[in-house]
């Protein structure tokens, strides 16, 4: 279970003020569950996700999961705990293969051809034409965001962030992502959290997050927050209150 409490993380502008990115952020969530965070730019999302990821180290509150305190932790040492993280542009290594990615994900420099290919065959690409490529220039953004996935799973982790997995791929790749995400979270095999301003997406979700301002504007699940985000959209609000009435 991933426990945050009240979060925060402010930075100094040039005249030296404070700025609250996270604000006083409280989230639990469950284990196995698929959690879309959605929101206007420049809310807090990404600032939350990095937080959870520790790479940003938050002014205030707490992080919890599955019982520790990873709130002063590493990279490193949340890596350890089973937590990932997936970039909005994962990077790629000329001259690195495949098979040499998952080794270094697995821990393992014996990871077998047959198990290594099973990791791409969870994320819908043919192992036989992937496993020996290099993770250059040579590859689409779509094939390198599931090589990452690929990766993640080989790390076995129990949380995977992914910070709009969307950006810069096409319709028939962004389909396939999709596809990738629901049969994960139909194994149960991780906590998914997912940023993203994407329907097909959000669709997928057991529970919505909304952030906004660097507060939690809404979080519950998505057959009560996916409508009021349609309607919010279509009356050019940003979202309802707790009341119920249009902020604007």
């Amino acid at each position: 279970m991933l426990e945050i409490k009240g979060l925060k993380y402010q930075v100094s502008d040039d005249a030296g003020s404070e700025l609250g990115i996270l604000n006083d952020v409280s989230l639990d969530i469950g284990d196995h569950k698929l959690v879309v965070i959605t929101g206007p730019n420049g809310g807090g999302k990404t600032t939350l996700a990095k937080a959870i990821m520790g790479l940003v180290q938050p002014t205030g509150g707490s992080i919890r999961w599955n019982g520790v305190d990873i709130t002063h932790k590493n990279i490193t040492e949340r890596a350890r705990l089973g937590i990932s993280y997936g970039f909005q542009q994962p990077p790629r290594f000329k001259g690195l293969r495949v098979k040499d990615l998952l080794c270094l994900a697995s821990g393992r420099e014996d990871l077998a051809t047959e198990e290594a290919c099973q990791y791409l065959t969870k994320v819908g690409l043919c192992a036989h034409d992937y496993i020996n490529r290099e993770v250059d220039a040579s590859l689409s953004g779509g094939e390198v965001k599931r090589i990452e996935i690929a990766t993640i799973l080989a790390r076995k982790s129990g949380l995977m962030i992914f910070d709009e997995p969307e950006a810069g791929i096409d319709l028939w790749s962004f389909a396939k992502l999709t596809e990738t995400f629901k049969a994960i979270h139909a194994r149960r095999e991780a906590t998914l959290l997912i940023i993203s301003h994407q329907e097909r997406i959000i669709n997928l979700a057991d529970e919505i997050v909304m952030i906004e301002d660097g507060q939690v504007a809404r979080h519950g699940p998505k057959e009560e927050i996916f409508p009021l985000i349609l309607a919010n959209t279509a009356s050019g609000c940003s979202y309802l209150n707790e009341e119920g009435n249009k902020t604007c």
